[in-house]
């Protein structure tokens, strides 16, 4: 478990503090870094720290490759890959893992980072076979278990990912606590009850919206979007904005619908409640795409 948030908001300040006298100690750069950045720690994921966290990384790459440092560069771009990746930014992760594998060839982290990116970026042959090479190396990893299982999912292996995935869950069972499955019924009275919780307007906004539950998302409906979306994504809008469609286009016949991935959700959950809750979150989330506010209006609503 990672430590608590008190202590490392201390630690924080106190590294700030010390940068300001010491700007320029590669030491001290990648450890404030490290401590914004983190992994696995859901209380200090916050896009605020995120940022702060690659600004550092990136001032510490810089830093070391004037010094002619490669060995500390890699490590800045280890620290860069993991900000970009919980920003959301798979691509530039990507770029900044294999970055730092050249610097730094053989390094599990560098390569579970790229395994990673390759994974959020539906690349599922090539994420299956880095993830599976960090494995050998480092059977203990439990987050490369995970992510291998989740890669072997896609590709139609479902005995493989599972044997994985319960791996993971054996190594690390506070980060990856096995999944709440509920029977599909179940799901969508869970549902339902969200959608009756609704404010009364929002809900006659929706009185043309299909909602309905998939297991999973379709591999080539990620990667219709470019980037590609999330293998993980919770939920997804399909249509047009309210108020957006033209007479013109040829699927305007078509109802908007609202989608909820149950597997996802599970996942994303530790209880039920907790399932119950993000059920109502993403459809939230989903409802807002559909009243046309972007991902930076549902960040500023609470709504991500």
């Amino acid at each position: 478990m990672g430590r608590p948030p008190d202590s490392l908001e201390e630690e924080r300040e106190a590294c700030e503090r010390a940068l300001r006298e010491r700007p320029d100690d590669l030491e001290l750069l990648l450890d404030a870094a490290e401590l914004h950045v983190g992994r696995l720690q859901q209380e200090d994921g916050d896009r605020e720290l995120l940022e702060r966290g690659l600004a550092l990384a990136r001032r510490g790459a810089k830093r070391a490759r004037a010094a002619g440092e490669p060995e500390w560069e890699g490590e800045f771009a280890l620290q860069e890959a993991r900000a970009l990746a919980q920003l959301g930014l798979a691509g530039e992760a990507l770029a900044r893992a294999e970055a730092g594998l050249r610097l730094l060839p053989g390094d599990l982290d560098l390569a579970l980072e790229r395994g990673l990116a390759l994974h959020e970026l539906c690349r599922f042959e090539e994420a299956r076979d880095a993830l599976a090479a960090v494995v050998r190396e480092e059977p203990g990893d439990a987050l490369a278990h995970h992510a291998l299982g989740l890669a072997l999912e896609r590709l139609g292996e479902p005995r493989e990912a599972a044997r994985h995935l319960a791996r993971a869950t054996r190594l690390a069972p506070d980060d990856f606590p096995p999944p709440v499955a509920l029977s599909p019924a179940d799901f969508e009275a869970r549902v339902e009850e969200a959608l009756a919780a609704l404010p009364e307007p929002v809900r006659r906004y929706l009185e043309n919206v299909v909602i309905q539950v998939e297991d999973l998302p379709a591999a080539d409906e990620l990667r219709a979007e470019d980037p590609p979306l999330s293998p993980s994504i919770l939920g997804l809008f399909r249509g047009s904005p309210l108020g957006e469609k033209a007479s013109a286009d040829p699927w305007s016949h078509f109802p908007s619908a609202i989608v909820l991935f149950q597997r996802n959700l599970e996942r994303f959950a530790r209880d039920e409640r907790e399932l119950t809750d993000e059920i109502r979150v993403t459809l939230l989330h989903e409802v807002g795409h559909f009243l046309g506010l972007d991902e930076e209006e549902l960040y500023r609503r609470g709504l991500d």
